[in-house]
């Protein structure tokens, strides 16, 4: 054994790792930083929003849109409205929002919702009380919820409505089901128009109606609207590295049920469509925010850029009308929080395919399913992770065992093929002739231990979205270091067992024929465990499970061939 080569490899190893652990020191991840108060009360700008804010495009008022209406003697009762004059909240300011799943703002400007945080969700897990910011004012950062009443007489033309509340604070109180925001506005004829927000408990799904009141003598007709508008700057939920999760918008349509339009598709040009019920999303990494119209209206949806270089998704449903001297009610749902496979299908109808598993994603779906299963009995995602890879490895043992015979016969033929190399080293095609002539004669197939790889490589991909893709695993934690399975393990070591795994695994194959697919399968575990250095610890640790794994069912299946050909012989 070379130990001058060996002390030099190792020396170069720990510096290497030292310099790793530095760089990490000096370069930690970053989180998008907010500006936002946490309180959520302080003033926006005070600019009222113009009318290049306000969706285009609108399609006409039908004549059946008085649907719903009621007579006047039932119009509901509005809390707080005996004394709409007894206003705790000027015009101008905001309403700040608490809920156990939010923590919002809403402006009275135009009743948008300007902040929401997701209290349940860290921003950085090693600071509390800091929760993740989806929503926000910033001028450099702006993303924001907008929705109001456009059309022949909606409160929402050259400007905003401006609403006051009876209180500039609401809470949630422990074992409430349920909390009700009423903003209430006018126009110069009369027609009262209450913008309600309800929250339920432990739900991120926001019902915002449009109580109507016409009391003069002609009918009244707006359509509704909701739209996202958002700056482009950078993921704040994104963890970095390899694979990027899609950021956004989203949306359905009767021919495909999920389309993604990017900021450049937004900045090309989209023609609108128009359909029955549908959705709007802005989609980042984890998180997700859409707009829910009215399913048995017609909607019509559109995305464009404004005068301040934003980017907009709208949704305005078709027009409705409040007959003289009745009321009516109207409403859309706006979701905010994280991408919960399971809850977004309750929400509305292909809304759960903005967790992108892309084209393997009925493989995933099911994957999905059984690790959350699994963690259900676990209660620690990277033990359910090291269960799911043994359950995936379970499942193709089989294949995985035609690949290592067809690899143990390719190793006990070697030396043959050894002395056919040398006896036509200057024929290439007597070699190629009598190389597949030892192969039928030995009963191998040079392509078994291909085959199989190839066959579980789609559900090994659908693995990796799963775990790229999963909010369940933000945060989450494993064991000793590693308190967080989306994020890289701090220290590098999953990276580098994983490697020395893959390094191990490469020794017992026999290797390639050609010399040069030899060198690069030998320089193979080295570029991985590189690669893998900046991938979520969640991913890192099943690609080692996986090695692991792979490397006692080699061992094990071998053993047992080998066995099996001794006593054939004997």
């Amino acid at each position: 054994m070379n130990y001058t080569r060996f002390v030099l490899f190792t020396g170069l190893a720990i510096v290497s790792y030292l310099l790793l652990l530095a760089w990490q020191a000096d370069y930690p991840p970053t989180v998008s930083e907010t500006t936002v108060d946490s309180t959520g009360l302080e003033e926006l700008d005070g600019t009222p929003a113009s009318n290049d804010d306000l969706p285009t495009q609108l399609p006409s008022a039908s004549s059946d849109t008085t649907a719903g209406s009621t007579a006047a003697n039932d119009l509901p009762t509005i809390p707080g409205q005996e004394d709409a004059d007894a206003e705790s909240v000027p015009r101008g300011q905001t309403v700040n929002v608490r809920t156990d799943t939010f923590d919002l703002r809403i402006d009275l400007n135009g009743g948008d919702i300007s902040y929401l945080a997701l209290p349940q969700f860290l921003r950085d897990i090693d600071v509390e009380n800091d929760p993740f910011v989806m929503l926000q004012p910033n001028s450099s950062q702006r993303y924001v919820a907008q929705s109001g009443l456009i059309g022949p007489d909606g409160i929402d033309g050259a400007t905003r409505a401006t609403y006051t509340s009876r209180s500039s604070e609401y809470v949630m109180a422990p074992g409430e089901d349920s909390l009700t925001v009423d903003l209430v506005t006018s126009d110069d004829d009369g027609v009262q128009v209450t913008k309600r927000f309800t929250f339920d408990h432990g739900s991120y799904l926001i019902e915002i109606s449009y109580l109507v009141e016409n009391p003069t003598a002609s009918p009244w007709t707006a359509n509704m609207f909701g739209q996202i508008s958002r700056d482009p700057f950078d993921d704040p939920s994104s963890v970095g590295g390899f694979g990027r999760s899609y950021l956004g918008f989203a949306t359905t349509s009767p021919g495909d049920p999920y389309i993604r339009y990017d900021f450049g598709d937004v900045e090309d040009g989209i023609p609108s469509h128009e359909m029955e019920g549908g959705w709007i999303a802005f989609s980042q990494h984890y998180f997700l925010s859409a707009w829910i119209p009215d399913p048995t209206r017609v909607n019509n949806y559109s995305f464009r850029i404004n005068s301040q270089n934003q980017y907009v998704g709208s949704v305005t449903s078709t027009a409705f009308q409040v007959p003289p001297q009745t009321s009516s009610t109207q409403s859309l749902q706006f979701y905010a929080g994280p991408k919960d496979q399971y809850a977004l299908a309750e929400v509305s109808e292909n809304l759960d395919l903005t967790i992108d598993y892309g084209f393997l994603w009925f493989l995933a779906q099911p994957i999905y399913w059984l690790l959350t299963r699994i963690n259900g009995f676990v209660g620690n995602y990277g033990l359910s992770i090291i269960l799911l890879t043994v359950v995936v490895k379970g499942l193709f043992y089989k294949l995985t065992e035609t690949q290592y015979k067809s690899m143990a016969g390719m190793r006990r033929v070697m030396p043959k093929m050894q002395q056919l190399k040398e006896r036509y080293s200057d024929d290439k095609m007597q070699l190629q002739k009598a190389t597949m002539e030892l192969y039928k004669k030995e009963k191998i197939n040079p392509f078994g231990g291909c085959l199989p790889m190839l066959v579980q490589m789609p559900v090994f991909i659908a693995l990796y979205w799963v775990l790229m893709e999963g909010v369940e695993l933000r945060h989450a934690p494993f064991f000793l270091w590693i308190n967080d399975l989306s994020v890289r393990d701090p220290f590098f070591v999953l990276p580098i067992l994983m490697g020395a795994s893959m390094y191990a695994q490469f020794m017992l194959s026999p290797p390639p024929p050609d010399p040069m697919q030899a060198k690069v399968m030998k320089l193979m575990p080295i570029m991985m465990t590189v690669f893998f250095l900046w991938f979520p610890a969640g991913l890192v640790l099943y690609w080692l499970v996986n090695s692991v794994l792979g490397i006692l069912q080699q061992w094990y299946i071998t053993r047992k061939l080998e066995k099996a050909y001794e006593a054939k012989k004997a």
